[in-house]
């Protein structure tokens, strides 16, 4: 079964004095990319976070976050006012020295400086890192739920374009006959046209065997056919497939193009044509399969 890359996952946790907020998305990438916004009382175990978001996500843009709301009056954090008393009447003495004028704001400009606010943060304590860490795991089987969800549908859309190409296969050959006797009777008219001599027939017939060889596509459809029925055996083989289904993808690209070449017949032409739009489209979703 294969899973999309985009997910997404929120969970919120309520402690004693605050609460834990966990935010995990997830988006399309080559490798695994992941930006982090996790508040500084919890910095310690960030590399177990990551390890953690590796382990289960494997692949994808990932933006992971903890958000912490404060119940009740106590906060970590205070208004340092001793720092805003020294700053203030340092910027008034500069002010009056350099006979410039005073900020307008002083609660604004004040609140900038350094040290100002000032951050009274308490060791987190096991229970509390065991219900974060709960809270984390649980976001990450929302989003992995959610890429579930998304790989079903890319599911369906690849059997579907997969079924496309196959009846675009079969539609091929009620065309191919017609078009071998055209490109004969072509060359035979245009040889009679600058051969004003007899010619050998049967050297004719066996350069003419040799050319219409040359056209024949019955192994591209093979081959593809092939390729298709593999892409299907492949994305129902399990997941993490999304890097080998763009390959076969890829070969399957190939042998449409080798029959849009050697077809030289406007109908067949054409199907190749729907063949590409139909590939286009897998193409385009596999870069969604995790």
């Amino acid at each position: 079964m294969i899973q999309s890359m985009t997910g997404f996952g929120k969970v919120t946790t309520e402690l004693p004095a605050k609460k834990v907020t966990v935010e995990i998305k997830a988006l399309n990438s080559k490798q695994f990319d992941l930006s982090t916004r996790i508040p500084s009382a919890y910095k310690e175990m960030e590399m177990q976070m990551r390890s953690q978001l590796l382990t289960s996500l494997e692949r994808g843009k990932v933006e992971f976050s903890i958000q912490i709301e404060y119940i009740g009056k106590e906060v970590p954090t205070q208004i340092n006012q001793a720092a805003i008393e020294n700053y203030y009447f340092q910027i008034k003495g500069v002010a009056e020295k350099l006979n410039i004028p005073l900020p307008s704001d002083w609660f604004q400009v004040l609140c900038r400086m350094p040290e100002v606010i000032k951050s009274d943060l308490s060791e987190v304590d096991e229970d509390e890192w065991k219900v974060v860490l709960e809270t984390m795991g649980r976001a990450i089987q929302q989003l992995s739920h959610f890429r579930i969800q998304e790989g079903e549908m890319l599911r369906k859309l690849f059997i579907q374009k997969i079924e496309n190409i196959s009846t675009l296969i079969v539609e091929l050959e009620k065309y191919e006959n017609e078009r071998i006797e055209k490109v004969k009777a072509r060359i035979t008219e245009n040889l009679e046209k600058i051969l004003a001599i007899d010619y050998d027939k049967n050297r004719f017939e066996q350069e003419m065997i040799y050319y219409i060889e040359k056209l024949d596509v019955n192994e591209e459809k093979n081959r593809l056919s092939n390729h298709l029925a593999y892409f299907v055996s492949t994305m129902e083989s399990g997941q993490g497939q999304g890097k080998k289904l763009g390959f076969i993808a890829q070969e399957i690209g190939r042998e449409i193009n080798t029959l849009g070449s050697k077809s030289n017949h406007a109908e067949m032409q054409q199907i190749v044509i729907r063949m590409k739009d139909e590939l286009e489209q897998i193409k385009e979703q596999v870069l969604n399969v995790l």
